[in-house]
């Protein structure tokens, strides 16, 4: 039985072939559930992803998604901008419902030490990785207030787990959402809204060339790096009813990555 029938789940950061956001997109849509996804493909050009268009990509998926039974929407967003979280609500609202999942999926990431750090750099991380993540949240939360109760989840990348020298703006502002998600939770939890983070760890999600996977594998004591699959399965559990007595957890689904 499909554990998300007529569940709304909105999805962030959908942009790439093999993206753990399409991941996320695809196994909740086996599930069950109707699917609202953004995607921003100016990020994907800066990281060098940009794969084909964006608008050809985007049709695609959601064509992807239909053919599961199930509906989809999606659209182009910056939630770096902050009236981005009222603009996606009232989209998924008016084209498909009140949702009751929010994956938290999109990121921005770029590799500085402290040599290279600097204000403007700082400020795009924060944008997307701590404000868009936190409005978002809370906007969805205000919104079925009253109405069902829901399902947060949020991407992380293990910065309470060790240290990651030379990516300094990204372990402190993903390291702001682990401490937000075990706070908020508490807020909501009265709400019967949970709210969780995932670190799938290292993942092979189109970004790493075979120089890195090399580096990485011996540090998997199961023998494969991390696939976007991995992380979408535990998020199709964390966004079920099967998951209701589980909040403010962050969970390294990594593979023992050490």
């Amino acid at each position: 039985m499909k554990r998300l029938v007529n569940k709304i789940a909105i999805v962030t950061g959908a942009s790439r072939v093999m993206g753990i956001g399409t991941a996320i997109c695809r196994e909740l849509a086996r599930e069950g559930a109707d699917i609202f996804f953004t995607h921003w493909s100016n990020y994907d050009r800066q990281m060098k992803y940009f794969i084909d268009d964006d608008s050809v990509w985007s049709q695609h998926l959601m064509e992807e998604i239909r053919s599961f039974g199930v509906r989809c929407e999606s659209m182009e967003l910056d939630l770096s901008q902050p009236d981005a979280p009222r603009k996606l609500l009232d989209e998924v609202n008016e084209r498909l419902g009140s949702p009751s999942i929010l994956v938290n999926n999109a990121t921005f990431s770029v590799d500085v030490d402290f040599r290279s750090i600097n204000a403007n750099i700082l400020d795009s991380h924060y944008g997307v990785n701590i404000r868009g993540t936190c409005l978002l949240t809370v906007e969805f939360a205000r919104q079925i207030e009253g109405k069902h109760g829901g399902r947060i989840i949020n991407m992380v990348s293990g910065q309470d787990k060790s240290p990651e020298p030379g990516n300094l703006a990204y372990v402190a502002t993903k390291g702001a959402v682990s401490t937000f998600t075990k706070s908020v939770a508490l807020e909501l939890a009265p709400l019967k809204i949970t709210v969780n983070a995932v670190d799938p760890g290292p993942t092979d999600s189109g970004w790493m060339n075979s120089e890195l996977k090399g580096s990485l594998l011996p540090k998997f004591p199961m023998g494969r790096i991390g696939e976007p699959k991995d992380a979408a399965k535990l998020i199709v559990f964390l966004a079920s009813a099967e998951s209701e007595w589980i909040t403010g957890q962050i969970i390294h689904s990594d593979g023992g990555f050490w």
